[in-house]
């Protein structure tokens, strides 16, 4: 049997001296104190972005073993309109005296 050996490089990526080039060019745009807290809040991002997948997954986990049909029941009884209603005669009232 062959065992298949994984290349080092990937072909088209970008490799080391590529990337010290995109480095530096970060360097420059941001500054060297800005990096860290760039990296940080890209990665406290991406944390928020698992958690909210990881809410809806389990969310829809849930609806699929309760049933679709179940959910759509209960959320027409506790459906409130909370739009104000407003007849026409009000609606006319108003414009007439705001051109006046």
């Amino acid at each position: 049997m062959v065992a298949e050996i994984a290349p080092l490089f990937i072909p088209g990526a970008p490799g080391g001296p590529e990337l010290l080039i995109i480095l530096f060019i970060a360097i420059l745009l941001f500054g060297a104190n800005k990096i860290p807290k760039l990296a940080r809040s890209t990665g406290e991002a991406m944390g928020e972005f698992q958690k909210g997948r990881e809410k809806v997954e389990t969310e829809l986990d849930e609806m699929r073993e309760s049933g679709f049909e179940d959910v759509d029941e209960d959320e027409d009884d506790e459906f409130v309109d909370t739009e104000p209603v407003t007849e026409e005669t009000e609606t006319d009232t108003e414009t007439e005296t705001e051109t006046n």
